[in-house]
């Protein structure tokens, strides 16, 4: 099983010390109230820090929610797509992708993988735009990757976006339902997930087909 590296704490370029202290503890914050439920104040209070000092380090709330969400990006690229686009097979491609993204959900980069997630619809503007286009730059990779494992014969005549989507939607509603200390690992979570999500799709090397899969017919 694949292991994502060992995470660093949030970082952003020419970031004190300080002022990753302020994003690691807004992180938690907001990950565990929410961005409408954790206030400048309350961040400010967990730092100790005034909020005329708070405002010292970030321009503003949305600022800040920004940087985390960028961080959470540079992590998943780094540990999760970096990872995997050079594999040359499409489906192996697909289930590391998979088991990687569900390892760094599970641990490690929670906290800014959440906030990813749960939070996606808060940004507006250009900063929305930002984080946004670095969302859909996954959802090509994924894409393009299915279709390729259909042109191949790799897995059954599925349309790419559905399957693409159908993959998402597996993944990231992960973060609703796991807990760390419950009765499923999440490197347990990571082997079984891709089993179960590629063991309808894949084309065995005996041809058959999953039952009620009609010979010729794409579902």
């Amino acid at each position: 099983m694949s292991e994502p590296q060992k995470q660093p704490e949030i970082k952003s370029q020419g970031a004190t010390k300080r002022h990753q202290e302020i994003l690691e503890t807004a992180a938690q914050l907001i990950c565990s109230n929410g961005y409408e439920g954790t206030s400048m104040q309350q961040i400010a209070d967990a730092c100790e820090l005034t909020k005329a000092g708070l405002y010292h380090h970030v321009q503003s709330k949305e600022h800040l929610l920004l940087e985390i969400m960028s961080y959470g990006m540079d992590v998943f690229e780094e540990q999760v797509l970096s990872q995997v686009a050079s594999i040359a097979d499409p489906v192996r491609r697909l289930k590391e992708c998979m088991e990687r993204n569900i390892l760094l959900v599970t641990r490690g980069r929670d906290k800014e993988i959440t906030i990813i997630l749960h939070e996606h619809a808060t940004l507006t503007g250009a900063p929305r735009t930002q984080i946004n286009a670095r969302k859909k730059h996954y959802v090509r990779f994924l894409e393009s990757s299915f279709k390729e494992a259909v042109r191949g014969g790799r897995i059954r005549r599925v349309d790419p976006k559905v399957a693409t989507f159908s993959f998402l939607g597996t993944v990231n509603w992960i973060y609703k339902w796991f807990r760390p200390d419950g009765e499923i690992s999440g490197e347990r979570l990571a082997q079984e997930m891709p089993d179960l999500f590629f063991g309808g799709l894949e084309v065995r090397d005996d041809g058959d087909r999953p039952k009620g899969t009609p010979e010729g017919r794409s579902v």
